[in-house]
């Protein structure tokens, strides 16, 4: 086990690294390129990159596996970005991969759910973060916490618990057509009270 108080940062190419999910929010994927293209020298990308170091898990042959910032990943990718720097969080190395996969799971390291907000077998988690594929929702509840719709929290993919909300409450095809529209309408559902049991809820106390 990797001691957390003296972490090992090692540079790591991006596509070799491991996703432990299915999909992200490809508007979270964008704001990221925006960041990253903002860097316009070599130098401040590399500033850039130091303080957006990717937590992981050595897995089996000692494959790194990303357990946050898959959109930074992913938007590295895409901008033609070759390494990353990676803080490992515990070695798993030393396990099979059926009982790595397992540990992952219940340690709440891991998140197999589709863009239709369906858990799916491990199997179906991408190889690649070039693989992974969109979920609107999971946009949007980066965008409703970005406008105060609920606050920053711990718990583990706390993001993905509400786009499942907004998921069960708003119309894909209303997030399709006025992505600005459905947002509002987000905002109104993230302050009520069928909001309250989800994670950085932050709306009223009292009726």
């Amino acid at each position: 086990m990797i001691d957390p108080r003296e972490p090992i940062v090692t540079p790591v190419p991006v596509e070799d690294l491991r996703p432990t999910q299915i999909t992200v929010g490809m508007r979270e994927v964008a704001l990221k390129r925006q960041m990253i293209r903002e860097q316009d020298a070599k130098k401040k990308t590399g500033a850039f990159l130091g303080r957006h170091m990717v937590p992981v898990v050595l897995g089996p042959k000692n494959r790194n596996y990303v357990t946050d910032h898959h959109h930074l990943a992913r938007a590295l990718l895409e901008e033609g970005v070759k390494d990353v720097l990676v803080t490992v969080i515990s070695d798993l190395s030393a396990l099979d991969k059926d009982a790595f996969l397992f540990v992952l799971d219940n340690r709440g390291w891991m998140h197999p759910f589709d863009e239709n907000g369906r858990r799916r077998d491990y199997s179906a988690i991408p190889k690649t973060i070039g693989e992974l594929i969109d979920d609107p929702y999971r946009s949007m509840a980066g965008e409703l916490r970005r406008q105060g719709g609920f606050a920053k929290d711990t718990t583990p993919f706390s993001e993905f618990i509400w786009a499942d909300f907004l998921r069960r409450r708003i119309d894909r095809n209303a997030v399709a057509k006025n992505f600005d529209k459905a947002m509002k309408e987000a905002l109104t559902l993230a302050k009520g009270k069928d909001a309250d049991y989800l994670p950085g809820w932050c709306g009223p106390t009292s009726d």
